[in-house]
């Protein structure tokens, strides 16, 4: 999927990951694409989503504010949420606004399919 210059991809991880590649630019005029692709990832009973950031060029406060939205969205209905592949700036962003606290953030995708207990 592509909006603007975001693109999402969804593709399951294991039986009870799956990810969600973002590349682009995160601004709000992604939100449903990334809602899409959340649905879409969370359809099969996926109990953990990884964002998969390693194609991230930008995003801006706009970004931020889609991110807390899935955030609020993946714990109202009792999954999880992880990010790789954050840049050293992306991973200070995400300490700064805290959100660090509620996604963990891995530098790869094995790392975090470890902690995920898969």
């Amino acid at each position: 999927m592509t909006t603007g210059t975001m693109t999402v991809e969804v593709r399951p991880l294991t039986a009870a990951v799956s990810g969600i590649a973002i590349g682009g630019d995160v601004t709000s005029a992604g939100e449903s694409a990334l809602m899409d692709a959340y649905a879409l990832a969370s359809a099969d009973g996926a109990s953990v989503i990884v964002l998969d950031f390693g194609h991230l060029e930008y995003m801006n406060s706009g970004g931020i504010g889609l991110l807390v939205t899935l955030l609020v969205r993946v714990q109202r209905e009792g999954r999880r949420l992880m990010a790789v592949g954050l840049s050293e700036h992306y991973r200070q962003i995400l300490a700064l606004t805290r959100l660090d606290e509620s996604i963990a953030i891995h530098a790869t995708e094995a790392e975090a399919l470890a902690a995920a207990g898969d």
